[in-house]
């Protein structure tokens, strides 16, 4: 009698022991690579553009590319450019072996993000640093170079939420070493700011689709008359 009652009862038991015990978290699914950032075959005959930036330049990089299909090979860094020291760090790895006709880059959203110290992440004395040291780089490959001014950033909160510094403080200090240099500059904050309210995401410094196509046409038309020089 005792074993005909036991067996029931540590089958009970066994049963609640197991749906007490947590079941393991689900896994993450892996997010999807971003088509941007794959390289591209270059067509014979055509020059060889490189775009070098951040987000927005991700962000126009398939609308210039379209825009520039018969006209130039156009590639683009394999990654976000972040801000100075990321290219300080990493810029003659993206430049690679091959050579480039123009070469079109920015940097500066990112510089001028405060972090939770307070300091914005590149200092403006260490930004220009950083540029002059990223230019010299940039001038011993050869290649005509356009440098595109950092696009404006909305007043008022953001989301996710984020602070940053003045723009046009970073962008005269881009311009004067620019000039310095004798580097084309390609003003996409003064194309961009007329309809600006337009073309940026609610509470976001990125653009809409449309957006960034308005970014690729300047984009494109500045890659153009640099390579027609």
């Amino acid at each position: 009698m005792n074993r005909l009652l036991i067996a029931p009862a540590l089958c009970l038991l066994v049963g609640f022991l197991g749906a007490a015990e947590p079941s393991a978290p689900p896994a993450k699914a892996k997010k999807a690579p971003n088509p941007v950032l794959d390289p591209i075959q270059d067509a014979a005959g055509l020059p060889r553009v490189l775009l070098v930036g951040d987000s927005i330049s991700m962000g126009y990089t398939l609308p210039t590319r379209k825009l520039l299909a018969d006209k130039a090979n156009v590639h683009r860094i394999p990654t976000n450019g972040g801000p100075t020291k990321n290219g300080v760090a990493n810029l003659q790895k993206w430049l690679g072996a091959g050579k480039w006709d123009v070469i079109h880059f920015n940097w500066g959203i990112h510089d001028l993000k405060y972090m939770p110290d307070g300091k914005r992440q590149v200092e403006p004395a260490d930004y220009e640093a950083n540029l002059r040291q990223l230019v010299a780089q940039l001038k011993a490959t050869g290649s005509k170079l356009i440098w595109a001014s950092t696009t404006p950033i909305p007043e008022g909160e953001l989301n996710p939420p984020r602070r940053f510094g003045q723009v046009k403080e970073y962008n005269e200090i881009a311009a004067r070493v620019m000039k310095d240099n004798g580097v084309a500059i390609n003003d996409l904050n003064a194309w961009m700011t007329p309809r600006f309210d337009e073309f940026h995401k609610p509470k976001d410094l990125h653009y809409s689709d449309a957006g960034s196509e308005f970014l690729a046409q300047k984009v494109a038309t500045a890659i153009t008359a640099a390579l027609s020089k």
